[in-house]
């Protein structure tokens, strides 16, 4: 939490005038009870309906100027409370753009994204309230006590027994649900982790008849959480009628001591109304005081989860200098790779182990090699998604790890296993590439990604709307859309992580033929299951369990690499059968 309260510098003001008018409110408050008991003493009693008009024109004006102080103080809060989440938010997920694919692994996307809303949301309101009620109900409650020994100190001596007993209630529920509303929070995560994967994955579901499984599977999942929050929610609900009764037992106890002492004379009528309305006051604020309590209580989980996140270290260190003071250069990038392994952190065993090989400037790389063979896993590490954890890779002779990530990524044209576009429209989605392009550039790289034509026939064209996902969109064209955004980037080195299964032999034939023939000669990098897509590449790595069993062209593999013939020979029988 205290790393949070750093983004309240800028609301210092608001901070101190929130709080400082609710007190100013609160003293208003205060004085009702004194105006009515004269009203009762003075003009009730003397039948002077002068001074019980009067009167009743200073309780409106008490209320009138409570009234502006409370809006005031509500401004105050609110402003200093919204700014501090959205800082907090801003900050959040500017950290989480820091963070490597290793650490976003394990935290989880519905994870994230429960802290970013649903948690920063709760810290909000948890502010709001603290900078409004924190201080205003401890004083409203120690006021009135102050205030009813100055009416009369013996019958007083009750509220001196009701407010510890009442307090003790309270800080007692408070102390209980602290930590089960961080179990709430954690079984939230559980719940939108679960349904975040069956929405993704609804096809599969669907596909494999996995639908009453995965909704048992939920539903125990979401029992689970209801059956623990309606547990804290019981614990939480016995303080208000706890509360209700202490107080209403101190009151009958004030209504008899009240009754004696008047009797006794030592106490007036208002004087014992006075009393009462004190004990009112403190029975409302201590009722904010339980509530409040649990929203903070509530908040303080949540602002440390989100403290959790942003305590998470990134995992990539970027060294000053090295390649990034480099002039870029023309054409493409050299890659090397030395002796590499990659071990994903909690892995059993090494997904990449001793892959040694190298691609020129300019040459076409491909890689081929069963499902779970490591192929993403030796692509990512070109542009540092995940670091090796053993060897090196070199681009342009320097090791990734002294390029700065930034100046590393710009020359690096990424196209990923699964199709992503982003809702807007052609152009925006292209313009992640480059935020520079003109519409030329544009459509020369939709023309070599192959889908110059189907763009064209949009009524939109450039300004075709995209659905969030790209759902309006088929598979082959989301690819080959994918393809044009990282050719926009004119990159110098591109990397097809499988980008082309949906697309037909002569569509992906024309892709390969168009990308070769790019003029600023980028190096690439080819993943693919298809040997055909891969079979004119200058160098092929045909990799089998995380290791590079075969190094070479297609004709020197088909004589010395039996996996690789292997892959060759089932695929030319798939296209016989075929025929």
């Amino acid at each position: 939490m205290k790393r949070l309260l750093q983004y309240l510098t800028e609301y210092k003001k608001e901070c101190v005038l929130g709080p400082l008018f609710k007190l100013l409110e609160a003293s208003f408050e205060l004085m009702v009870p004194l105006v009515m008991a004269a009203v009762i003493d003075r003009g009730i009693q003397n039948r002077d309906q002068g001074y019980i008009v009067y009167m009743c024109l200073v309780l409106v004006g008490l209320g009138v100027v409570g009234l502006a102080c409370s809006i005031t103080a509500q401004y105050f809060a609110a402003k200093a409370s919204v700014g501090f989440a959205a800082k907090v938010r801003r900050a959040l997920f500017g950290h989480i753009q820091s963070l490597g694919f290793t650490q976003l692994d394990q935290v989880g996307a519905s994870t994230l994204i429960t802290r970013m809303t649903s948690d920063l949301n709760q810290v909000q309101n948890g502010m709001n309230l603290t900078l409004r009620l924190l201080l205003r109900s401890p004083f409203v409650v120690f006021g009135a006590m102050a205030m009813a020994f100055t009416i009369d100190w013996q019958a007083a001596l009750v509220f001196a027994v009701a407010i510890p007993l009442l307090a003790a209630v309270v800080f007692g529920v408070m102390l209980w649900t602290m930590p089960r509303y961080k179990q709430v929070q954690v079984g939230l995560d559980k719940v939108l982790g679960a349904a975040r994967e069956n929405l993704s994955g609804v096809r599969v579901v669907r596909a494999f008849g996995r639908e009453e499984a995965e909704t048992e599977a939920f539903q125990r999942d979401n029992n689970a959480l209801t059956r623990l929050q309606v547990f804290v929610g019981r614990v939480s609900g016995l303080m208000n009628p706890v509360t209700y009764i202490l107080i209403n037992l101190a009151t009958l106890v004030l209504v008899w001591a009240g009754g004696l002492r008047v009797e006794a004379g030592a106490i007036t009528q208002g004087g014992v109304v006075a009393l009462l309305n004190y004990m009112a006051q403190i029975l409302v604020e201590l009722v904010k005081l339980a509530n409040l309590i649990i929203n903070i209580a509530k908040a303080l989980a949540c602002a440390n989860r989100v403290a959790d996140v942003m305590d998470i270290e990134p995992g990539m260190s970027e060294s000053p200098g090295g390649a990034g003071g480099k002039a870029p250069a023309a054409g493409g990038l050299s890659v090397e790779f030395q002796d590499v392994g990659l071990t994903y952190r909690g892995a059993g065993a090494e997904s990449l182990s001793g892959i040694s090989f190298s691609a020129k400037p300019g040459e076409t790389v491909g890689v081929i090699g069963g499902t779970g063979a490591g192929k993403s896993s030796l692509v990512n590490l070109i542009p540092r998604f995940y670091d090796c954890t053993q060897g090196r890779v070199l681009v342009d002779g320097q090791d990734v790890k002294d390029w700065p990530l930034a100046g590393l990524r710009a020359q690096v044209g990424v196209v990923p296993q699964k199709a992503q576009l982003f809702s807007g429209t052609v152009r925006e989605n292209l313009l992640w590439g480059n935020g520079g392009a003109i519409d030329q550039e544009l459509w020369q790289a939709l023309e070599a990604a192959q889908a110059k034509d189907f763009v064209e026939r949009k009524p939109g064209g450039l300004d075709e709307p995209v659905a969030q996902g790209g759902r309006n969109f088929s598979g082959g064209q989301r690819q080959r859309l994918t393809i044009a955004r990282a050719l926009v980037r004119r990159p110098r080195a591109l990397l097809l992580d499988d980008s082309a299964s949906a697309l037909d032999f002569a569509t992906d034939a024309r892709l390969r033929q168009a990308i070769r023939a790019l003029p600023y000669g980028p190096t690439v990098f080819i993943v693919s299951q298809r040997a055909s897509s891969i079979r004119y590449a200058d160098t092929i790595v045909v990799l089998d369990d995380g290791r590079a069993v075969g190094v070479g062209t297609h004709e020197e593999l088909l004589e010395a690499c039996g996996v690789y013939r292997e892959i060759c020979e089932s695929q030319m029988e798939k296209g016989r059968d075929g025929q």
